[in-house]
């Protein structure tokens, strides 16, 4: 019965190049290495060199010094790059976001005290106003709570460009206003800042996955409605590659599309359409959703922390920024 059954067994058994690890790793179709990695950090102005984030484990608000470590810590372990997002102080928050262009203010010391110390790692900068204002919101508001897009447009030109100024190697902008990126071109051109690189959030969705990150920067609370009018539809998936075309027209360099892990259909399209350096941004939601999972004992979290990033590579993505990089680059090193 056996030698039948064997007999007429097709020739391709698939589970040959599963046996053992050195097969499946040389097989492997997609490989991840800390070169594909982001670090995401929150960083703070305080001098509490570590403030834990509740609804983040794991993450904590870093002060100057804790940042510069992170930057050292990056540069040993072969990330390539960092994004950095700020908690600011409520007494230094306005309806207009003003102390996102003060030259003197949280972020661009940071980034000089970063690339004094960590030359070779990136910094990217978040471009937007949510972190300084009141009301939460990436941009000015009308009073009828109505996001203003030239208006606001104005004043992340101002921002990046502080930013770059500072020695920022990429200003990325997350605030979704039309324009802005042909805008921030046109302003580093003019200021001779030609090699500071944009990364465009370009499909950046209104999605219930940033709680945590709210929390985190200090605008969950502030938060006066939501970002619908600016931040694309969950539904849309074409509309994405109309973004991303606009913002590569008007001179983006790389791409981001977020959230990551409910969104790897846009990262396989936008990537497959314009063959641009697109990254995915596996946000704090995503880390949140990972960790309590994991402290509860219901998944293996080390495990599941690097399929997600194998996830994201195999849909396209040249990069991924997440929370867990400097752990995903540790492992890697390790040879796990």
């Amino acid at each position: 019965m056996r030698s039948h059954f064997l007999q007429s067994f097709p020739s391709s058994r698939l589970r040959r190049l599963r046996q053992s690890s050195w097969i499946r790793s040389l097989t492997a179709e997609t490989q991840i290495s800390p070169a594909d990695l982001v670090w995401s950090i929150i960083i703070h102005d305080g001098n509490t060199p570590r403030i834990p984030v509740a609804a983040m484990p794991g993450v904590d608000r870093l002060n100057l010094d804790e940042a510069v470590k992170a930057a050292e810590r990056a540069e040993a372990l072969g990330i390539p790059a960092i994004a950095m997002f700020p908690h600011i102080h409520p007494d230094r928050k306005d309806e207009a976001g003003t102390e996102s262009l003060n030259p003197d203010g949280l972020v661009p010391r940071a980034i000089k005290a970063m690339k004094a110390a960590a030359p070779n790692v990136g910094i990217i900068c978040d471009v937007a106003l949510d972190p300084f204002t009141s009301h939460g919101h990436d941009g000015l508001i009308d009073e009828k709570g109505y996001v203003l897009n030239d208006e606001t447009t104005a004043v992340l030109v101002e921002q990046a460009l502080m930013q770059a100024r500072a020695g920022a190697d990429i200003v990325a902008p997350s605030d979704m206003m039309d324009g802005r990126v042909g805008a921030l071109r046109k302003a580093l051109e003019a200021q001779d800042l030609i090699n500071t690189m944009i990364l465009s959030y370009a499909a950046k969705y209104a999605s219930g996955f940033y709680g945590p990150y709210r929390e985190a920067i200090g605008s969950a609370t502030a938060l006066i409605g939501d970002k619908k009018t600016y931040q694309q539809d969950p539904a849309n998936s074409d509309e994405a590659l109309r973004e991303v075309a606009l913002d590569i027209q008007e001179g983006a360099d790389m791409v981001m599309v977020k959230p990551g892990l409910p969104y790897l259909d846009i990262v396989q399209r936008v990537s497959e359409t314009f063959a641009i350096p697109t990254l995915a941004f596996q946000v704090s939601g995503e880390y949140a959703m990972i960790q309590a999972a994991a402290q509860k004992g219901w998944i293996d979290g080390h495990r599941v922390m690097l399929e997600t990033i194998v996830s994201f590579k195999r849909a396209g993505a040249s990069g991924v920024v997440t929370y867990f990089a400097d752990r995903i680059a540790d492992t890697l090193s390790a040879g796990a």
